[in-house]
């Protein structure tokens, strides 16, 4: 049995056995070449229109070509240096469809996985799968017990199938990689080999399991997010079995209204939790598709109830990438490039040695176009299109570690926008970065703060947080219920000795050459009796009152 991926045993595997991988190569070989021909004669033009044919014509020779060459256009989905912004917009397309395999050997798989007859421990289990992708099917059974459940099982050969076809892509690549549009960072090897680590994780269905268990313990508390339970005693390395999620499909706004689902209040869970994921968590759910996501028909709130499912990718971020990331994502909002390209630079995303004094100014043309001073105003969507023309023409890479993070981020966006096309992401990111810079009091996050506080002059920057309160606000309900936690956090910091930086900078705003800075005191003061005046808050809590006495779950 082959345990996990390793490049060099596959290839010598393969190689001793020709009578496998010549029929393959040929089919393979065949199906790349009339792409290529396409691509000869195609590929330099400058026509958007050409360019998404060339790549609707790839889209259907990975499809044809079956689950691993479906998986390869899935990884080139997520990495905008690669390939040019029209065959992104293709590929993202790309879905996991395969016919489902016989009924009978998926039992025979499921009875040697588990090792008893499958009447000895379900009580009903259908004669066809309920759904179908390319690395399992899916079957909606009930136990002895009575518990409905899922029980996915892997397809016959998976390994075996996915370990040939990774050594010849991993041989052909090298040999068409000269003709390919592709801006690579490093060798195209290294990308398949990122990508075939990754799916060899994704088809060990314990690993699947105790994914579903850490994030299920993430979520204990939050009552907006379910997760399914693993049964374990009905689970092994190729058949996973979890509590049954009866949820409505996030298909359209149209869809979940008929169904009694707030869109909004979905996306609002949705988004919060994937954040929560990334800049909290550090682990997270990196494939957050309309497939693997569920609303639940109960509202709590004001928020959304969302379900989870599929756990086979996941992946976690270094608290220093995290860290950084937050910074990254203040310095987008103030404009702050030259902090932005440093940012870059501890991401990975450009090398150390390059002079940032001239990619300054790219990232101003290319990312400052699509930024206003409203906050709320942008989405990650226009951030995206511009950065897969800047990584394509300039010498950024995306690491391969935040490879799953910009496929999590972008697709959670596209579900939100797919939802409410006027929603912005970073009306729920900017907010919780802020309050994030308030409760996480490490030097780091404190330096972060005081960026948006306080300017190079050390002045108080009273309209970036007069904009960021707003932000907290904007649209709420319930201001007092935002407002008050973060004048307790930020009252709480200010008095601690960790606080101690931005007390100094604030005196240093407050009071220059020994005299009292009216100007700038009666601006904050301002700001602060307007937002947290008792009248604002005490209105803003009205709301939540009532609706609370009104709620079965208070």
């Amino acid at each position: 049995m082959v345990i996990g991926y390793d490049a060099s045993r596959d290839f010598l595997w393969l190689l001793v056995q020709p009578w496998i991988w010549i029929p393959r190569i040929i089919i393979i070989i065949v199906s790349i070449s009339i792409f290529a021909f396409k691509l000869f004669f195609l590929g330099q033009s400058k026509s958007s229109n050409i360019q998404r044919g060339l790549a609707k014509d790839l889209l259907e020779s990975l499809t044809t070509l079956g689950p691993c060459f479906i998986k390869v256009g899935q990884s080139l989905s997520t990495r905008p240096d690669l390939i040019p912004k029209e065959w992104l917009e293709e590929l993202t397309k790309l879905q996991d469809s395969l016919p489902a395999f016989s009924h009978p050997r998926a039992i025979e798989i499921l009875q040697n996985e588990i090792g008893y007859p499958l009447e000895s421990y379900f009580e009903e289990f259908p004669d066809e799968p309920i759904a179908s992708a390319s690395l399992g099917v899916v079957y909606k059974a009930k136990l002895k017990n009575k518990n409905t459940v899922a029980v996915k099982i892997q397809r016959p050969g998976l390994t075996y199938i996915i370990r040939r076809d990774l050594v010849i892509i991993r041989i052909l690549s090298s040999l068409i990689s000269p003709i390919l549009p592709l801006n690579l960072g490093f060798g195209l090897s290294e990308i398949i080999d990122e990508f075939g680590i990754s799916l060899f994780k994704e088809i060990d269905y314990k690993q699947e399991a105790d994914n579903a268990e850490r994030f299920s313990r993430l979520f204990a508390s939050n009552k907006y997010v379910t997760v399914p339970k693993v049964e374990r005693m009905y689970s092994s390395s190729k058949v996973i079995t979890t509590s049954w999620i009866e949820g409505i499909k996030l298909k359209d706004s149209e869809y979940l209204r008929e169904n009694s689902i707030n869109p909004t209040e979905i996306i609002r869970t949705a988004v919060t939790s994937g954040i929560q994921q990334l800049l909290e968590f550090g682990y997270f759910h990196a494939d957050p598709h309309p497939g693997n996501m569920f609303a639940l028909k109960n509202t709590l709130g004001g928020m959304g109830h969302l379900a989870y499912v599929d756990f086979g990718m996941m992946d976690s971020i270094s608290n220093e990438d995290r860290i950084t990331l937050t910074g990254a994502i203040v310095h987008l909002i103030n404009k702050d490039f030259l902090s932005l390209a440093n940012d870059f630079v501890k991401l990975g995303f450009l090398n150390e040695e390059e002079d940032l004094s001239k990619i300054v100014p790219i990232l101003e043309e290319v990312l400052g176009g699509v930024l206003t001073k409203e906050v709320n105003s942008f989405n990650l969507k226009s951030i995206t299109d511009k950065f897969s023309e800047l990584m394509y023409d300039y010498p950024f890479r995306v690491p391969a570690r935040f490879a799953l993070i910009i496929r999590a981020v972008v697709s959670q966006e596209g579900l939100a926008i797919k939802l409410d096309p006027s929603f912005k992401i970073l009306r729920f990111a900017y907010p919780y970065v802020a309050k994030r810079l308030l409760v996480e009091q490490n030097e780091e996050m404190i330096e972060i703060l005081m960026d948006i506080i306080f300017d190079k002059y050390d002045h108080i920057r009273v309209d970036r947080l007069e904009a960021l309160l707003n932000v907290l606000t904007e649209g709420s309900d319930t201001p007092g219920n935002e407002l008050l936690p973060v004048a307790r956090d930020g009252l709480k910091l200010l008095i601690s000795s960790k606080g101690s930086p931005v007390r100094r900078k604030l005196l240093m705003s407050l009071i220059k050459d020994d005299k009292i800075n009216i100007s700038e005191m009666q601006e904050l003061v301002k700001l602060l009796k307007s937002t947290f005046s008792p009248i604002s808050i005490a209105n803003g809590f009205l709301p939540l009152l009532k609706s609370k006495s009104k709620s079965p779950l208070s």
